[in-house]
Protein backbone atom coordinates (compact mmCIF):
# COMPACT_ATOMS: atom_id res chain seq x y z
CA UNK A 1 0.00 0.00 0.00
CA UNK A 2 1.18 3.49 -1.06
CA UNK A 3 0.98 6.25 1.66
CA UNK A 4 -1.61 8.10 -0.36
CA UNK A 5 -4.02 5.36 -0.39
CA UNK A 6 -4.41 5.68 3.18
CA UNK A 7 -5.78 9.68 2.83
CA UNK A 8 -9.21 10.89 2.93
CA UNK A 9 -10.86 13.58 2.35
CA UNK A 10 -13.04 13.61 5.38
CA UNK A 11 -12.88 11.74 9.12
CA UNK A 12 -15.46 9.37 8.28
CA UNK A 13 -15.57 5.79 8.50
CA UNK A 14 -17.49 5.14 4.51
CA UNK A 15 -14.32 3.80 1.76
CA UNK A 16 -12.26 6.09 0.39
CA UNK A 17 -13.39 6.17 -3.06
CA UNK A 18 -17.30 7.14 -1.71
CA UNK A 19 -15.58 9.94 0.27
CA UNK A 20 -13.96 10.97 -3.30
CA UNK A 21 -16.88 10.90 -5.18
CA UNK A 22 -18.66 13.27 -2.33
CA UNK A 23 -15.60 15.63 -2.26
CA UNK A 24 -15.79 16.22 -6.33
CA UNK A 25 -19.63 16.32 -6.68
CA UNK A 26 -19.59 19.03 -3.90
CA UNK A 27 -16.50 21.58 -5.54
CA UNK A 28 -17.38 20.57 -9.22
CA UNK A 29 -19.01 23.68 -9.99
CA UNK A 30 -16.18 25.84 -8.53
CA UNK A 31 -13.46 23.43 -9.32
CA UNK A 32 -11.82 24.76 -12.94
CA UNK A 33 -11.58 28.22 -11.64
CA UNK A 34 -9.58 27.26 -8.87
CA UNK A 35 -7.64 24.66 -10.71
CA UNK A 36 -6.35 27.44 -13.39
CA UNK A 37 -6.15 29.88 -10.96
CA UNK A 38 -3.88 28.29 -8.48
CA UNK A 39 -1.83 26.83 -11.13
CA UNK A 40 -1.64 30.18 -12.75
CA UNK A 41 -2.86 28.62 -16.17
CA UNK A 42 0.04 26.52 -16.34
CA UNK A 43 -1.84 23.54 -16.09
CA UNK A 44 -3.06 24.00 -19.80
CA UNK A 45 0.48 23.83 -20.76
CA UNK A 46 1.04 20.12 -18.90
CA UNK A 47 -1.82 18.92 -20.63
CA UNK A 48 -0.72 20.18 -24.01
CA UNK A 49 3.00 18.54 -23.39
CA UNK A 50 0.90 15.46 -22.51
CA UNK A 51 -0.52 15.25 -25.15
CA UNK A 52 1.92 15.87 -27.85
CA UNK A 53 3.55 12.60 -26.54
CA UNK A 54 0.49 10.62 -28.15
CA UNK A 55 0.45 12.67 -31.54
CA UNK A 56 2.94 10.73 -33.55
CA UNK A 57 0.56 7.16 -33.12
CA UNK A 58 -2.27 8.62 -34.14
CA UNK A 59 -4.85 6.87 -31.53
CA UNK A 60 -8.37 6.46 -32.88
CA UNK A 61 -9.82 5.17 -29.67
CA UNK A 62 -9.30 7.19 -26.43
CA UNK A 63 -9.78 6.88 -22.62
CA UNK A 64 -9.53 9.63 -20.22
CA UNK A 65 -9.60 8.05 -16.66
CA UNK A 66 -11.00 10.64 -13.93
CA UNK A 67 -11.55 12.85 -16.73
CA UNK A 68 -13.23 15.34 -14.19
CA UNK A 69 -14.85 18.28 -15.96
CA UNK A 70 -13.27 17.12 -19.09
CA UNK A 71 -10.57 19.09 -19.76
CA UNK A 72 -7.95 17.11 -21.06
CA UNK A 73 -10.37 15.06 -23.06
CA UNK A 74 -11.41 18.48 -24.82
CA UNK A 75 -7.69 19.35 -25.57
CA UNK A 76 -6.52 16.17 -26.13
CA UNK A 77 -9.85 15.74 -29.33
CA UNK A 78 -8.84 19.12 -30.29
CA UNK A 79 -5.27 18.52 -30.48
CA UNK A 80 -5.36 14.58 -31.95
CA UNK A 81 -8.80 14.72 -33.67
CA UNK A 82 -9.56 10.89 -32.61
CA UNK A 83 -12.73 9.17 -33.76
CA UNK A 84 -13.95 8.53 -29.66
CA UNK A 85 -12.44 9.52 -26.71
CA UNK A 86 -14.34 8.42 -23.28
CA UNK A 87 -13.98 10.26 -20.31
CA UNK A 88 -14.73 7.92 -17.29
CA UNK A 89 -15.07 9.27 -14.08
CA UNK A 90 -16.61 8.43 -10.44
CA UNK A 91 -18.00 12.12 -9.69
CA UNK A 92 -21.39 12.84 -11.70
CA UNK A 93 -21.06 16.45 -10.61
CA UNK A 94 -17.88 16.74 -12.31
CA UNK A 95 -19.40 15.38 -15.76
CA UNK A 96 -21.93 17.17 -15.99
CA UNK A 97 -20.00 20.44 -16.42
CA UNK A 98 -18.09 18.45 -18.80
CA UNK A 99 -20.77 17.36 -20.75
CA UNK A 100 -21.77 21.15 -21.02
CA UNK A 101 -18.24 22.65 -21.69
CA UNK A 102 -18.42 19.60 -24.43
CA UNK A 103 -21.65 20.51 -26.17
CA UNK A 104 -20.16 24.13 -26.41
CA UNK A 105 -17.14 23.37 -28.29
CA UNK A 106 -19.01 21.38 -30.76
CA UNK A 107 -17.25 17.39 -29.90
CA UNK A 108 -20.52 15.54 -28.66
CA UNK A 109 -19.90 13.59 -31.68
CA UNK A 110 -16.58 12.94 -30.13
CA UNK A 111 -16.57 12.57 -26.46
CA UNK A 112 -19.03 11.11 -24.32
CA UNK A 113 -18.72 10.58 -20.52
CA UNK A 114 -18.94 7.31 -18.56
CA UNK A 115 -19.19 6.69 -14.79
CA UNK A 116 -17.00 4.26 -14.12
CA UNK A 117 -15.29 2.96 -11.05
CA UNK A 118 -11.84 3.08 -12.27
CA UNK A 119 -10.35 0.49 -10.29
CA UNK A 120 -12.45 -1.58 -12.20
CA UNK A 121 -13.52 -0.75 -15.69
CA UNK A 122 -16.87 -2.28 -17.18
CA UNK A 123 -14.36 -1.88 -20.76
CA UNK A 124 -13.35 -4.78 -22.31
CA UNK A 125 -9.25 -6.38 -22.38
CA UNK A 126 -7.40 -4.15 -26.08
CA UNK A 127 -10.06 -1.63 -26.19
CA UNK A 128 -8.20 1.21 -26.63
CA UNK A 129 -5.42 2.99 -28.43
CA UNK A 130 -4.08 5.44 -25.72
CA UNK A 131 -5.35 5.85 -22.15
CA UNK A 132 -5.07 9.50 -20.41
CA UNK A 133 -4.90 10.88 -17.04
CA UNK A 134 -4.81 14.31 -15.57
CA UNK A 135 -4.55 15.23 -11.66
CA UNK A 136 -6.65 12.06 -10.89
CA UNK A 137 -4.56 8.62 -10.14
CA UNK A 138 -3.42 10.05 -7.11
CA UNK A 139 -7.05 9.82 -5.68
CA UNK A 140 -6.65 6.03 -6.13
CA UNK A 141 -7.37 4.09 -3.44
CA UNK A 142 -5.30 1.07 -4.64
CA UNK A 143 -2.91 2.19 -7.14
CA UNK A 144 -1.72 -0.74 -8.62
CA UNK A 145 -5.20 -2.15 -9.28
CA UNK A 146 -5.71 0.94 -11.57
CA UNK A 147 -2.91 1.27 -13.17
CA UNK A 148 -3.35 -2.26 -14.02
CA UNK A 149 -7.11 -1.63 -15.16
CA UNK A 150 -5.38 0.62 -17.61
CA UNK A 151 -3.10 -1.83 -19.13
CA UNK A 152 -5.69 -4.01 -19.15
CA UNK A 153 -8.29 -2.13 -21.41
CA UNK A 154 -5.04 -0.99 -23.47
CA UNK A 155 -4.09 -2.47 -26.77
CA UNK A 156 -1.25 -4.16 -26.95
CA UNK A 157 1.04 -1.34 -28.39
CA UNK A 158 -0.92 1.33 -27.01
CA UNK A 159 0.37 4.23 -24.84
CA UNK A 160 -0.31 5.64 -21.52
CA UNK A 161 -0.03 9.31 -20.82
CA UNK A 162 -0.37 10.42 -17.17
CA UNK A 163 -0.11 14.25 -16.02
CA UNK A 164 0.17 14.16 -12.19
CA UNK A 165 0.70 17.03 -9.60
CA UNK A 166 4.27 16.13 -7.61
CA UNK A 167 6.10 17.97 -4.80
CA UNK A 168 9.30 19.34 -6.41
CA UNK A 169 12.51 17.66 -4.89
CA UNK A 170 15.35 20.56 -5.06
CA UNK A 171 15.60 23.96 -3.02
CA UNK A 172 14.21 26.24 -2.72
CA UNK A 173 10.96 25.19 -4.81
CA UNK A 174 10.62 22.18 -2.37
CA UNK A 175 10.18 24.82 0.93
CA UNK A 176 8.48 27.66 -1.61
CA UNK A 177 5.72 25.00 -2.44
CA UNK A 178 5.32 23.66 0.65
CA UNK A 179 4.59 27.29 2.27
CA UNK A 180 2.11 27.83 -0.77
CA UNK A 181 0.25 24.00 -0.14
CA UNK A 182 -0.35 24.19 3.51
CA UNK A 183 -1.37 27.77 3.50
CA UNK A 184 -2.79 29.73 -0.37
CA UNK A 185 -4.16 26.69 -1.17
CA UNK A 186 -6.51 25.72 1.68
CA UNK A 187 -7.35 28.94 2.12
CA UNK A 188 -8.96 29.81 -1.08
CA UNK A 189 -10.20 26.01 -0.68
CA UNK A 190 -12.38 27.73 1.73
CA UNK A 191 -13.00 31.29 0.82
CA UNK A 192 -13.97 29.93 -3.10
CA UNK A 193 -15.28 25.87 -2.58
CA UNK A 194 -16.48 25.88 0.93
CA UNK A 195 -14.67 23.42 1.43
CA UNK A 196 -10.91 23.51 3.18
CA UNK A 197 -10.92 19.88 3.93
CA UNK A 198 -10.83 18.76 0.03
CA UNK A 199 -8.06 20.90 -0.67
CA UNK A 200 -5.98 20.15 2.53
CA UNK A 201 -6.40 15.98 1.03
CA UNK A 202 -5.64 17.55 -2.43
CA UNK A 203 -2.28 18.72 -1.38
CA UNK A 204 -1.42 15.92 0.97
CA UNK A 205 -2.13 13.43 -1.32
CA UNK A 206 0.43 15.22 -3.73
CA UNK A 207 3.21 15.20 -1.06
CA UNK A 208 2.27 11.57 -0.40
CA UNK A 209 2.26 9.92 -3.84
CA UNK A 210 5.00 8.29 -5.51
CA UNK A 211 6.78 9.91 -8.12
CA UNK A 212 9.95 10.35 -10.48
CA UNK A 213 11.33 6.64 -10.30
CA UNK A 214 9.39 5.30 -7.96
CA UNK A 215 6.43 5.86 -10.16
CA UNK A 216 8.01 3.98 -13.64
CA UNK A 217 8.90 1.36 -10.99
CA UNK A 218 5.17 0.96 -10.46
CA UNK A 219 4.03 1.32 -13.81
CA UNK A 220 6.21 -1.46 -15.11
CA UNK A 221 4.75 -3.60 -12.44
CA UNK A 222 1.17 -2.99 -13.75
CA UNK A 223 1.90 -3.90 -16.74
CA UNK A 224 3.80 -1.05 -18.65
CA UNK A 225 7.08 -1.00 -20.79
CA UNK A 226 9.05 1.90 -21.41
CA UNK A 227 8.33 3.97 -19.00
CA UNK A 228 9.18 7.40 -18.25
CA UNK A 229 8.94 10.36 -16.50
CA UNK A 230 9.53 14.18 -17.28
CA UNK A 231 9.23 16.72 -14.41
CA UNK A 232 8.08 19.86 -15.33
CA UNK A 233 7.85 23.45 -13.91
CA UNK A 234 10.55 22.42 -11.43
CA UNK A 235 8.93 19.92 -10.33
CA UNK A 236 5.38 20.73 -9.38
CA UNK A 237 4.40 18.97 -12.34
CA UNK A 238 5.95 15.01 -13.24
CA UNK A 239 4.58 13.57 -16.82
CA UNK A 240 4.58 9.81 -17.33
CA UNK A 241 4.47 8.26 -20.55
CA UNK A 242 4.40 4.33 -21.06
CA UNK A 243 3.39 1.43 -23.33
CA UNK A 244 1.74 -1.85 -22.85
Amino acid sequence: MYDQEEIKPYDSPSAKGEQVEHMFDAIASRYDMLNHWMSLDIDKRWRRVAIRQLAPYRPQEILDIATGTGDFAIQTAKMLSPRHLIGADISEGMMAIGREKVSREGLSDVISFDKEDCLSLSYPDSRFDAVTAAFGIRNFADLDRGLREMCRVLRPGGHLSIVELTHPVSFPMKQLFRVYSHTVLPLWGRLVSKDERAYRYLTATIEAFPQGEEMTGILTKAGFREASFRRMTFGVCTMYFATK
